[in-house]
């Protein structure tokens, strides 16, 4: 497992290639569930998701033939537009294997940056061709399973601890839990007194599953959220979540849908559901604490359109 020492190494290594995204307190969402919230805005980052972390913590420590030899991925959206932005920057070939059910602007944005894309039939299959890719000699930049791409991740964490309020509850949306990891990393070390709740949504259970069975299993993806749809969670996830996080919330799509348009009317944010599933979790959180609760919640990508939004609500029978 990584330590604070490495988050703090981390974000010295990527000080100044990302964005210190702000830390407010929001009066709508406060209002909305009756507790005092204070979000961080991590869509505003580079990229439009945390992943941009991650990806350039990775990245910058790459040897010269690694760098020369390229670098692959395999993305459900937000982790791939990462690295071929970043790898763009950093003038290192990409490959970005991503399913079919992938949003489609995710895609353009991916080959827009320069980066040659894989198209598969499910996640599944990404993952079987990203890893025949890196065994043909690419670096590959996993977007979870990796220490450094964790500690990328948990530059978030170290960001909202030094920039928040007093803070009794943080909820952290979780695919395959490399942001929930490197975020739990930093808030036990900086606000050990801060309970942390980790949010999948329903058809993407990999963390869920891998706690009720004591590790990794895959599982069967039928989320309509595709960033936070993983086959299956890391050891090395499943080891840090099970450590320092209190719980995984599961919460329906519908209700993370919702979430969207509640973000947007309350909170001011455009948001994606991986973010909008943290409402229908903070509900739950309230309902189980208390009214004492002061939230914090990690809003964690904007990279949805309006169309998909819509078309989500149309389907969700949400006005």
């Amino acid at each position: 497992m990584i330590g604070i020492s490495d988050v703090e190494a981390a974000a010295d290594l990527i000080a100044g290639h990302v964005v210190h995204t702000p830390t407010v307190p929001s009066p709508g969402l406060s209002a909305l569930l009756g507790v005092p919230v204070t979000a961080k805005l991590e869509l505003l980052q580079r990229t439009g998701s945390f992943k941009a972390r991650g990806a350039t913590a990775k990245l910058l420590s790459l040897s010269d033939a690694q760098r020369a030899a390229g670098v692959v991925a395999v993305s459900g959206g937000n982790h791939g537009i990462a690295l071929a932005v970043t790898a763009a920057v950093h003038e290192v070939k990409a490959t970005v294997v991503m399913p079919r059910t992938a949003p489609g602007r995710s895609i353009r944005i991916v080959e827009d940056a320069g980066a040659s894309v894989r198209l598969t039939d499910d996640m599944d299959g990404a993952f079987s061709l990203v890893t025949r890719l890196r065994d043909e000699g690419l670096t590959l930049v996993h977007p979870f399973d990796d220490p450094l791409v964790i500690a990328g991740q948990g530059t978030v964490g170290l960001e909202f601890a030094d920039d928040a309020g007093d803070l009794t509850d943080v909820l952290v949306s979780v695919g395959g839990g490399g942001l929930v990891a490197g975020v739990a990393v930093a808030l036990r070390a900086r606000r050990p007194d801060v309970r942390i709740w980790g949010v999948e949504t329903e058809g993407a259970e990999a963390m869920s599953a891998a706690l009720a069975a004591g590790g990794p299993v895959p599982v069967a993806l039928s989320s309509i959220v595709s960033t936070l749809s993983a086959p299956a969670v890391s050891q090395l996830t499943y080891d840090h979540v099970a450590a320092l996080v209190d719980e995984v919330l599961v919460v329906p799509d519908r209700e993370a849908v919702r979430g969207v348009l509640e973000l947007a009317e309350h909170a001011k944010v455009w948001t994606e559901p991986a973010a909008g599933c943290l409402l229908p979790a903070a509900r739950r959180v309230v309902e189980r604490v208390g009214g004492g609760a002061r939230l914090g919640l990690v809003v964690c990508g904007g990279n949805a359109t309006t169309g998909d939004v819509l078309r989500w609500a149309a389907n969700f029978g949400l006005g």
